[in-house]
């Protein structure tokens, strides 16, 4: 039993939700040209996308990720700024989380040239080479846009008491219902009686 639960969370695929089936993609462009004699449907297309026209030439990416914070309350944000960093030296910079605190991620990330549908992010975290935790966190579908979009998972508590404390690995990606995967990194914290 022990092993088949190990399995699962060390699996790093986000899990199916059983009858759920991804809609087809559209295109933005097929989607502001579908019913277009319709004007409640035009009016309402046009509340949810906005200008949803943002296609830099420059950067042919979907989805760009810019920053992650640990956000705790009562204390200022640890900020990682992804889109600027090399994502293969995260791991080697960990945050520090005192142990028993409630904590959130905030992601930062904007969306490029088309639509994203069922954007999700998925973490596993391994405490010496054996993985403790899996998350998966349905971001949600969003149009493409020049500002900025946030989220932000639930609240946690970090464990506490003497064999809790230690380093932790995290492996996180963003991808959607399509299967894209747009980042994957590594990341750790350290589970630490204090914050020093």
């Amino acid at each position: 039993m022990a092993e088949e639960q190990a399995a699962a969370i060390e699996d790093e695929e986000p899990e199916e939700t059983p009858g759920y089936k991804a809609p087809a993609q559209k295109s933005l462009t097929e989607i502001k040209t579908l019913d277009a004699d319709d004007e409640s449907l035009n009016t309402y297309k046009k509340q949810l996308l906005g200008d949803a026209d943002y296609c830099p030439e420059d950067d042919p990416d979907r989805v760009k990720i810019l920053r992650m914070a640990l956000v705790v309350e009562g204390r200022p944000d640890v900020e990682l700024n992804i889109s600027e960093a090399d994502l293969a030296s995260l791991k080697d910079k960990p945050f520090t989380i005192k142990e028993g605190v409630e904590y959130k991620l905030k992601f930062t990330f904007r969306v490029q040239h088309e639509i994203v549908t069922g954007l999700k992010y998925v973490q596993v975290t391994k405490r010496k080479g054996i993985a403790v935790d899996k998350s998966n966190y349905m971001v949600g579908s969003y149009p493409p846009r020049k500002t900025e979009h946030n989220y932000t998972t639930p609240l946690e508590e970090a464990p506490t008491g003497m064999m809790a404390r230690g380093h932790y690995n995290v492996k996180s990606k963003f991808m959607d219902d399509d299967k894209n995967e747009y980042v994957k990194w590594e990341w750790s914290f350290d589970i630490k009686k204090d914050w020093e």
